[in-house]
């Protein structure tokens, strides 16, 4: 459900955006200047055509047009892109909102956190959270993956990209994968480790003695006593950044600045109305650039399509 307030949330802003701009008294004061400009054009005399003002005067009228021509096509272009980010926003909403449930997917999906190792966390007090996992059948499936020299290349640039981003300042959003961690300190032990293909959302807290490669991060989900989410130390190889819709258009963090992938690309995702991302596969192409939600097929899901916003989906980790 969290996911689809935040939608509906980003829907709303995006609409009283559009709504800010289409009553901007300046956009209705440069249409009525070019108006005033067209009516004050000279008039043409003559047979071939001469305008009876000076050349000046014709100059200043068809800049003062130009210039305000120039102002209504920005505004518009602006007024479109809002109402376009306001209904991908909605359909995605929409789409959230219509999606069949299936009772037998969702047991298979679903799990106890607490009966898979993880990282001791720093809150002292263990808790059971319910989540939705992939079976592991499938997730065996997920290491048969090839790709050719060309795709592991694209690869490597797009997981470069995520490391741009740090270090990461509080309040960012992460994929974290609590078995990297958990694998780590098991192997020193003998214990079999955790799913390693288990990622969850959570927001980085702080960073860990101002060091960029280790942090505190906490889940995102509620525990089930209704406490915040359980808090982990994380290193940056458990970090995946996701993007920030709020975040300026021109900004490294906003989605448009993020890879795009193509129809077939393996990524990882958000599963909706969960705080668990999952491997999937794209089923359509984007603009480049685009901030639209993406067609996802995800594992072991029936064939089902869903839409998920582009701030929730990232390269697949190794893909």
């Amino acid at each position: 459900m969290h996911t689809e307030i935040e939608v509906w949330s980003m829907a709303s802003k995006k609409i009283a955006d559009f709504r800010d701009r289409y009553n901007d008294p300046s956009s209705r004061d440069a249409i009525d200047r070019v108006n005033r400009s067209i009516s004050a054009w000279p008039s043409m005399s003559g047979d071939d055509g001469e305008p009876m003002e000076s050349f000046e005067t014709v100059k200043k009228t068809y800049e003062k047009i130009s210039k305000g021509l120039g102002k209504i096509k920005s505004t518009a272009d602006a007024e479109t892109k809002a109402i376009e980010e306001a209904l991908d926003a909605l359909s995605v909403l929409i789409a959230m909102r219509k999606a069949p449930e299936n009772p037998i997917q969702q047991d298979k999906r679903k799990r106890n956190r607490a009966s898979s190792p993880l990282p001791t966390p720093l809150s002292s007090t263990p808790t059971s959270i319910t989540r939705i996992s992939v079976p592991k059948g499938d997730r065996a499936s997920e290491g048969s993956a090839t790709s050719s020299g060309a795709s592991k290349n694209d690869s490597k640039s797009k997981m470069k990209f995520y490391y741009k981003q740090f270090p990461l300042q509080a309040g960012r959003k992460v994929a974290f994968n609590p078995a990297v961690t958990a694998s780590k300190t098991n192997s020193a032990t003998g214990a079999e480790g955790s799913d390693q293909k288990e990622w969850i959302l959570a927001v980085v807290t702080r960073c860990l003695n101002g060091d960029r490669n280790r942090y505190e991060v906490q889940d995102a989900e509620m525990q089930d006593d209704g406490q915040p989410g359980q808090i982990f130390t994380a290193n940056q190889k458990a970090l995946v950044p996701l993007a920030d819709p709020t975040a300026p258009p021109n900004s490294l963090l906003h989605p448009a600045s993020y890879p795009d992938f193509p129809a077939g690309h393996i990524v990882l995702a958000l599963y909706p109305d969960t705080s668990c991302f999952y491997r999937a596969r794209v089923t359509e192409d984007r603009e480049k650039g685009s901030t639209k939600p993406y067609r996802l097929r995800f594992d072991d899901d029936e064939d089902q399509i869903h839409a998920v916003p582009a701030h929730w989906v990232v390269d697949f980790p190794g893909y």
